[in-house]
């Protein structure tokens, strides 16, 4: 059975991702469409065709490998006699001498297929005609208008940024789901634990590790405990403040170091209050990660605070609505940071994979090990259903992210890149029109296809490396747990 639920994990993970890239690529097609350029394929994979179907102009269809998709747009590669379309040129045929390249005369396919002199000494020549006449060859005469570098700036921004967007909403709304729809577990002011004893930092460090959690003789009793406060209890209000929310009850606490305060509280339906001394407590001062900060001599560094000696009921409850912004924006710009030091990251997974360190659970995962921790989650009996479907919406919701950030990155052949080249190729063109000189075709992106080469290359060297992490030295449900705390 266990067995069979890792499947059901790893199925649905692949299902997700599909689905995912296929409405990125949906975000690409239906732009480009509109915006009449001939689509000839809309496929969701790569390698081995699994089924395809033909509607119209544009066969659809799914292949074998979920790690990508692509839609076919004739022209990404423009014919050397477009690229150096100089300013003025086709002005008889629009009338104006500075009219955007779509509404020129776009050279014919027979112009874009005419076989050039080769340039001797220049690498990748061959190699950049080839992807020209390739790119070139199921535009028939007369349809170059419909070619994907004929499109206006605006129009060729407005199809590259559409599938990454698509990516980006698609996240946002699974973490709608998760965070607003299944909700947090949040503490709130019901009491589910009384801790007896009330010891400093300093005092429970120098205990032996098996006595750290049991009283100690002389040990100070904590003021719930000696108010007789007992699991199932809800505080109501501390010195007077209202106790809405588990927040303002520890900070009301905090604050109220040495004083004696009332407590008002509800048990079986009925409201009684005490009063109580709060005692000055010392704990540890924590990093914003949650771990201890030290003195140089590697002593804790402490603070001194309220302390009550209660411990929270957690519920699952929604989010807050105006705390949505927030969570999405910390999700967003840590999935940029995490591409931003990409390359510190893929040299600690290098040492992992030569044995020279150990796998940090918060580090790079591959689709592998992503696919691996689905089905895992799906078969633990460690899990409510619940809360696997809300860790499965957050790998999903994460992973859409990932794949809106990783493809604005501006370097061929992702989105950004062309999103780049267009950006130039408009700016190029406006400074030219302005000095009334110049080249005001599109930017021949062939020229790239070599540093496009790099990229792919270094693309497929991150997908080998991960994929033989994930399965030599996998992250283990476990592992996330443990590094969660």
């Amino acid at each position: 059975m266990v067995t069979l639920l890792y499947i059901v994990g790893v199925l649905l993970f692949l299902i997700g991702i599909s689905i995912s890239i296929a409405l990125h690529e949906l975000g690409h097609l239906t732009p480009a469409k509109r915006f009449g350029v001939k689509v000839t394929h809309y496929m969701v994979g790569f390698g081995p065709t699994l089924f395809s179907f033909r509607r119209g102009e544009t066969e659809y269809g799914v292949k074998a490998l979920p790690l990508g998709g692509f839609i076919a747009m004739p022209g990404m590669y423009p014919p050397v006699e477009a690229t150096d379309r100089r300013l003025g040129e086709g002005a008889a045929a629009t009338g104006e001498g500075t009219a955007p390249i779509a509404e020129r005369s776009v050279p014919t396919v027979e112009a874009a297929r005419r076989p050039r002199r080769a340039k001797r000494g220049r690498l990748f020549e061959s190699t950049m005609a080839d992807a020209r006449d390739f790119s070139n060859q199921e535009i028939e005469p007369g349809e170059e208008h419909r070619t994907f570098y004929a499109l206006s700036v605006p129009k060729r921004l407005v199809v590259m940024f559409a599938g990454p967007f698509v990516n980006l909403v698609l996240g946002i709304l699974i973490m709608a789901v998760s965070l607003l729809g299944i909700g947090v577990m949040t503490p709130t002011t019901t009491v589910a634990t009384v801790v007896e004893c009330a010891v400093d930092a300093g005092e429970a460090a120098s205990r032996p590790a098996d006595q750290r959690q049991a009283c100690q003789s002389g040990d100070q009793l904590t003021p719930a405990w000696e108010a007789g406060i007992k699991p199932g209890d809800r505080i109501t209000s501390v010195a007077g403040v209202p106790a809405k929310d588990w927040e303002t009850l520890s900070s009301v606490i905090e604050d109220q170091a040495g004083k004696n305060v009332q407590v008002e509280f509800v048990r079986d339906g009925s409201t009684e209050t005490v009063t109580v001394p709060i005692i000055a407590h010392e704990r540890p001062r924590l990093d914003e990660r949650g771990a201890p900060l030290l003195n140089p001599d590697g002593s804790p560094q402490t603070e001194t605070e309220g302390f009550f000696g209660i411990g929270p009921v957690q519920e699952r409850m929604p989010l807050p609505l105006g705390e949505f912004p927030g969570a999405v924006w910390d999700q967003v710009s840590g999935v940029f940071h995490a591409i931003v030091t990409l390359p510190v990251k893929l040299v600690d997974i290098t040492q992992v994979a030569v044995g020279e360190k150990e796998r940090d659970a918060e580090g790079l995962v591959g689709m592998v090990g992503v696919g691996r921790v689905a089905g895992e989650i799906v078969s633990t009996d460690r899990l409510e259903v619940v809360d696997k479907a809300q860790m499965g919406l957050g790998m999903l919701g994460s992973l859409n992210i990932f794949l809106f950030a990783f493809n604005m990155i501006p370097l061929l052949p992702l989105d950004g890149g062309h999103i780049a080249v267009a950006l130039y190729e408009g700016a190029r063109r406006r400074i030219n029109q302005w000095r009334g000189r110049g080249v005001v075709g599109p930017f021949d992106t062939a020229k790239l296809l070599p540093l496009t080469y790099v990229v792919i290359g270094l693309m497929l060297c991150m997908t080998a490396l991960l994929v033989y992490v994930d399965l030599v030295k996998p992250i283990t449900l476990d592992a996330i747990f443990r590094s969660a705390g």
